[in-house]
């Protein structure tokens, strides 16, 4: 089985980094958004729902708008902003 991650912020410093480590492991299935999508808010949140696992490497306000965009999900979220210390 392998696990489904979507990487909110992939585009960023932190997220290129874990999409680098992630990318090409078996065990993991990428979700990825292109440019034009990444900032949809329609795109991020279905993204966010078919995730089994969600890192959100996004400014802090960022990540708490995306944690409200998985609110009835399964998904379970890695947040890499202070906003949920």
């Amino acid at each position: 089985m392998t696990v489904r991650v979507f990487i909110d912020g992939a585009a960023g410093t932190t997220g290129l980094e874990i999409r680098d480590r992630l990318a090409g492991r078996a065990e993991f299935d990428l979700i990825v958004l292109d440019d034009e999508q990444r900032k949809n808010e329609a795109a991020r949140r279905e993204a966010l729902h078919e995730a089994d696992i969600a890192i959100l490497c996004l400014p802090d306000e960022a990540a708490r708008e995306a944690v409200t965009l998985a609110a009835g999900s399964d998904t379970r979220i890695i947040d890499a902003s202070s906003a949920h210390r």
